[in-house]
């Protein structure tokens, strides 16, 4: 089983969304945080440290978690997908199933 862990600001709707993909998988376990302050749940080293593949929404993220935590040997993927959404959005998760096809 791999851990997935979905990064967005302030995990809100897009990582949690992403997340819920993941719910009852019979391969992927998936987590979500969020980098803001204002962050419903924060990142930290431990859930860095847990995951086997990181999903970044946005290149920024990506940015942030270099300089705030040790990544080294993580996966590290930006899916390129813009604060422009709300939780679990038709488009949204239409979005999230084409970029982890191959997770799910």
């Amino acid at each position: 089983m791999a851990n997935l862990l979905f990064i967005c600001s302030k995990n809100q709707w897009r990582s949690p969304t992403a997340k819920l993909l993941f719910k009852n998988h019979p391969v992927h376990q998936a987590y979500s945080a969020g980098t803001s302050d204002k962050a419903r749940i924060r990142v930290n080293q431990k859930m860095i440290d847990r995951a086997d593949v990181i999903f970044v929404m946005e290149r920024k993220h990506q940015q942030l978690l270099k300089q705030r935590f040790d990544v080294t040997g993580k996966a590290l993927l930006v899916l390129n997908i813009e604060d422009n959404y709300q939780f679990n959005a038709p488009e949204l998760v239409a979005i999230l199933e084409e970029a982890l096809r191959e997770y799910l």
